[in-house]
């Protein structure tokens, strides 16, 4: 697994203007990303819609409502097998680069993805049905847990100098393009065969074509370059007996406030991804079709403000824009209930529009800030392993403390409140970093 490629010759960054091979990274990056987040929220969406009661029916024949409630908490599975991905791919992209990591993850989604898509139910064979369904949803996980940091990486560390937050905004956007697609499939699925046969067999189709989706990543990303940083790395060290063990030894600072950076954004993603659309339909009596597009628009938002914030994590600081994002974002959190709770979905619309601008300026610039904040032997194992944390803080339960909060004391805007605090936690840890926008990434130290 040793690299073999030739390695460039350094250059001015001052200088470097956007290759061909940079564009390429792009949009592999961006691609792989999507494909990943689309294999993702498919999983999600139909785990409300079909799951419940072709997987879990016989645990709750006495309560319905619990078959639908096991089929949610699967979701919740995959975050705690985020952090395994990042240590075990984060250790091997550190070891052996990221190209090689970046391909083994998208085939392990894509594959983990297909079976379930060729799952028999319960009624087929029995318990096994509910285990095998938790085992790749288990391997879904693991395998986003390794993609995110060497997306991340081989994007920025491709980056000409000056624009290294522009560049790590593309696999950023792939998450709200995933989003989109995954939603728009379902919705295409569903209106071509009708509910009925959707829900007997149609639902298994968006899970198979991911099959499709992987092969057209796995081309693209074939075709681009091993990161410059890492053949040049490798290229002038000793081979470190343990970089994952140099990782937790120096650097524990850093992991912990990239995890922190990152709650605040992901516990209000979470709540547009997974529960805005509950909410919508359950408590407001919204139509649905209105809502999946209230919802897709709202991700389309999310998408053009992730680009504007890597242009401004140029232009005036990764730190500072994150500041603003978070400043805006616990502005935003409370009176967005009295919007969304007006029944009316154009001003639900306005509501999830206006929190999608918040969520891109904390989102755009964030694989800059990651990067810059690690040496580049440990570099794919930090960023990974603070990703990974920072989503099970934040967004893994989020749509889970969001209903409790409701349940329990009946105010949506106390959800807010909790953004807010949220919100707060990640402002004073980003705070704590200092922009390092020079700084050469090949450096080991």
């Amino acid at each position: 697994m040793q690299p073999t490629a030739t390695l460039p010759v350094p250059q001015d960054p001052a200088a470097s203007p956007a290759s061909g091979e940079d564009k390429k990274v792009l949009t592999a990056t961006l691609v792989g990303t999507a494909i990943e987040w689309y294999d993702y929220f498919i999983y999600a969406q139909a785990a409300g819609l079909v799951l419940g009661p072709l997987f879990f029916a016989p645990f709750a024949q006495n309560n319905p409502g619990l078959s639908l409630l096991l089929a949610f908490a699967t979701i919740g599975v995959a975050f705690l097998f985020r952090p395994l991905g990042a240590i075990v791919c984060g250790h091997l992209g550190d070891r052996f680069g990221r190209k090689a990591v970046l391909a083994a993850t998208l085939i392990l989604m894509g594959a983990a993805t297909t079976l379930i898509g060729v799952l028999p139910g319960y009624a087929q064979i029995g318990i096994w049905a509910p285990v095998l369904l938790i085992l790749l949803r288990v391997l879904q996980g693991f395998s986003a847990g390794g993609e995110w940091g060497g997306a991340a990486l081989m994007s920025v560390e491709h980056a000409p100098a000056g624009k290294r937050s522009f560049f790590g905004a593309f696999p950023q956007i792939g998450v709200p393009i995933g989003m989109i697609v995954a939603t728009g499939v379902l919705w295409a699925v569903t209106s071509i065969l009708g509910k009925e046969r959707f829900l007997e067999w149609g639902w298994r189709l968006p899970f198979l074509f991911s099959i499709a989706l992987v092969v057209v990543g796995g081309l693209i990303r074939r075709s681009v370059e091993e990161s410059p940083v890492f053949l040049r790395m490798h290229e002038r060290r000793r081979e470190s007996a343990a970089p994952l063990g140099q990782l937790f030894r120096f650097h524990r600072k850093q992991v912990l406030l990239t995890a922190l950076i990152f709650v605040g954004n992901n516990a209000a993603g979470y709540l547009l991804v997974a529960f805005f659309l509950s909410y919508g339909q359950r408590v407001l009596q919204l139509p649905s079709q209105q809502l999946l597009a209230a919802c897709t628009a709202a991700a389309v938002g999310w998408l053009v403000s992730t680009l504007v914030g890597g242009i401004l994590g140029d232009r005036i600081g990764r730190v500072r824009t994150f500041q603003i994002g978070y400043v805006m974002l616990a502005l935003w959190a409370i009176p967005m209930w009295w919007l969304i709770d007006s029944g009316s979905i154009g001003l639900f619309f306005i509501a999830l529009l206006v929190l999608s601008v918040p969520l891109g300026l904390t989102y755009g610039p964030q694989a800059a800030l990651y990067a810059e904040m690690f040496p580049a032997k440990v570099r794919y194992s930090g960023v990974s392993v603070g990703y990974a944390l920072g989503s099970i803080l934040g967004g893994a339960f989020a749509a889970t403390i969001a209903q409790w909060i409701i349940s329990t004391w009946g105010q949506s805007w106390l959800v807010g409140l909790y953004i807010v605090l949220m919100a707060a936690i990640s402002f004073v840890a980003v705070s704590r970093v200092h922009d390092r926008p020079g700084v050469n990434l090949d450096d080991e130290d």
